[in-house]
């Protein structure tokens, strides 16, 4: 990946796993850090600074609740709430729709960790 930013090598695993996630489909913070044998908030924290969107596709990860979570930086409720509503309609787009309250309607469209873990492994 090239970026005029400069990337932490843990930055570039989580961009890696990202770019795994498929169209149509979400993983979770806690998933990712699972993998990452970290911390959901650190994942959060190298998806705010993602450089690289949308190719990597930060958008493509919610909360463990099923909840939208953030996006740039910005938790659904902040003031403006803009970014939350550009990933929504990012996620529509692919095919993952949340209902009023922010909460992913089909849980099928969860990209489970034992794929992670497959991809992981073959990379590895």
């Amino acid at each position: 990946m090239e970026s005029s930013r400069r990337i932490t090598p843990y930055q570039e695993k989580v961009y890696a796993l990202l770019r795994q996630i498929p169209a149509g489909k979400v993983s979770t913070y806690k998933q990712l850090s699972d993998i990452l044998d970290s911390s959901p908030r650190a994942v959060g924290g190298a998806l705010r600074k993602n450089p690289f969107a949308p190719e990597v596709p930060c958008h493509r990860v919610i909360a463990s609740t099923g909840y939208i979570g953030g996006f740039m930086g910005d938790w659904e409720k902040v003031p403006s709430g803009v970014n939350c509503d550009k990933k929504l309609q990012l996620l529509k787009k692919e095919g993952v729709d949340f209902d009023e309250r922010g909460m992913l309607k089909d849980k099928s469209r969860l990209w489970g960790i034992s794929r992670f873990k497959c991809q992981e492994t073959r990379q590895g």
